[in-house]
């Protein structure tokens, strides 16, 4: 079939915006302040065969592990099980997945008695059982201490939604009723999808619209493979370290191996870490999805990042290791610490083949916080708060102060959403001043946030990285200051891990110190 370039296009818009609305309906219709505030959520669809082909503008790492969600669905329950109207759930690893509380809802598009696409609502839920409120449980030693796990289920049906699941998973959850309006809000995501998939095989064709799908995966692997072949051949390798989970507790080594040859790149993770220690492990999905965001920052264009990219990408991990542990290993904070790593190792070993496209280090952890207030009626609320800081230092500017850098692309939930909310008091909200690393360009600043506990008694997680191994410099920079998290306990100093679990009490005041990020290049006075 010939296919109008001019179609190609407008179906390709079309599908980015039907994915921007998927999630805009999905942030308008939750109940979750994670959710409705601070955008915790991705949208995607994929054609027939599970391929991604439409995303919105959320989050990368989201959005690069849902390019193996569906397919790896396909494996375990093939197509002619499924039904016009069913919606599937589900959070296992071993699906294309990361971490549990990431969880998908996905729903086959029908046309004419066909499947031609599906539309997939990812939602971090704040809670989803487990060991600890939150299910961020640190010294977790297997997922099945981390939070509830879901093999796919029907939630949804033509019918109406699913009443002994919903009820299943409402059983197994702390908030149960944030739990099922953020579920319906990610069913009606999908059906938005739906309905603007529908519009376009109607307006077009399905023939057209199938045949455009396949255009799309080849122009973005034709230019993945121009951009590639502009690099210079070579290897190249790179590292970087999580502050622990390795052998005795020291660092966790990340490792990288670049090969550039001709028009197609590998990236060679298998001399990483093994199975870390703690909840720092992670699915090869998510290292997946890290590689995938860092080419398309290599390329230096800005390409559809879809399955046609991935094809001149071959990503290699080792079965045993920290990015290959195993479905059963904990992984909760490998979605958004580890993947960072495997950005910043890629970055080290590209800085000097390609400067002026890479930053330096920035806040490239989450920072979480996660506080969890129990209710009288043995129920809990869940404040899962995400902290930006300072982005690196890039070739012609300093880094950007109080931001989040790379896969992370959260907003930070405003102090008066979290005081009307829950029993907590923001004190303060700042730029961390002086954090970012000297150069000739200065790292972006840090922010420090500080919450004060009204309730007699709630739960606390830290999940930070970058509080032992700093934001690194690039061509001559200096690092940025390294995160620090405080707890001010009846006027006394309590020391507090990055990655901990531990109860507050009233009056306690919590401070995040975030860091910031590394200079770029040999500045000519150390001070400013």
């Amino acid at each position: 079939m010939r296919l109008d370039p001019f179609t190609v296009e407008v179906i390709r818009h079309g599908l980015s915006a039907a994915a921007e609305e998927m999630s805009l309906v999905m942030t308008r219709s939750a109940r979750s302040p994670l959710l409705r505030e601070a955008g915790d959520l991705s949208s995607a669809i994929t054609d027939a065969r599970g391929d991604l082909v439409g995303q919105g503008r959320d989050i990368p790492i989201h959005l690069g592990a849902m390019a193996y969600t569906v397919p790896e669905l396909l494996k375990v329950l093939p197509v002619s099980g499924l039904n016009d109207g069913d919606v599937l759930i589900y959070n296992l690893g071993a699906l294309g997945g990361n971490h549990l509380n990431d969880v998908k809802v996905v729903r086959p598009v029908f046309v004419d008695g066909d499947i031609v696409a599906f539309a997939i609502s990812l939602a971090h839920w704040p809670d989803i059982g487990g060991t600890w409120p939150g299910s961020y449980f640190a010294k977790a030693i297997d997922t099945f201490q981390e939070a509830m796990r879901i093999p796919p289920v029907l939630i949804a049906t033509a019918a109406g939604v699913n009443t002994p699941i919903m009820q299943l998973l409402k059983a197994n959850v702390r908030d149960p009723e944030a739990c099922e309006g953020d579920l319906l809000g990610q069913i009606a995501a999908t059906k938005a999808g739906e309905r603007r998939i529908v519009e376009l095989c109607r307006q077009h064709g399905k023939d057209v619209f199938t045949v455009a799908l396949a255009r799309l995966h080849d122009l973005s692997e034709i230019e993945m493979r121009e951009a590639i072949r502009e690099l210079p051949d070579g290897v190249y390798e790179g590292e970087d370290y999580l502050d622990d989970g390795g052998a005795g507790g020291e660092p966790a080594r990340i490792h990288v191996k670049i090969t550039i040859a001709g028009d197609e790149a590998t990236f060679d993770l298998s001399d990483s870490a093994d199975r870390a220690s703690n909840f720092c492990n992670t699915t090869p999905f998510i290292a997946r999805s890290a590689v995938a965001y860092s080419a398309r920052i290599m390329s230096g264009r800005e390409m559809q990042q879809n399955a046609g990219a991935l094809r001149p990408l071959t990503i290699v991990t080792r079965q045993g290791s920290i990015l290959e542990p195993g479905w059963t290993a904990a992984v909760a904070a490998g979605n958004h610490e580890t993947s960072m790593r495997i950005v910043d190792a890629i970055f080290r070993g590209m800085q000097d083949a390609i400067p002026e496209r890479l930053s330096a280090g920035g806040t490239t952890t989450a920072s979480v916080l996660f506080f969890a207030e129990p209710r009288s009626d043995g129920s809990w609320k869940m404040l899962y708060e995400v902290h930006g800081g300072g982005e690196g230092a890039r070739h012609d500017r300093d880094g950007v102060s109080a931001t989040r850098v790379h896969l992370a692309n959260t907003s930070n939930t405003p102090a008066e959403v979290i005081e009307a909310n829950y029993k907590i008091r923001v004190e303060q909200q700042t730029i961390r001043r002086e954090s970012g690393g000297a150069g000739k360009y200065r790292g972006g600043d840090g922010v420090v946030r500080s919450y004060r506990i009204l309730a007699p008694s709630m739960h606390l997680t830290t999940c930070i990285e970058r509080m032992v191994i700093p934001p690194f410099g690039m061509q001559g920079g200096q690092p940025g200051e390294t995160c620090r998290v405080s707890l001010i306990r009846n006027g006394a100093n309590v020391e507090i891990d990055g990655k901990s679990n531990l109860v507050l009490q009233q009056d306690d005041l919590v401070t995040i110190e975030s860091c910031g990020g590394g200079g770029y290049g040999i500045a000519k006075e150390i001070s400013r």
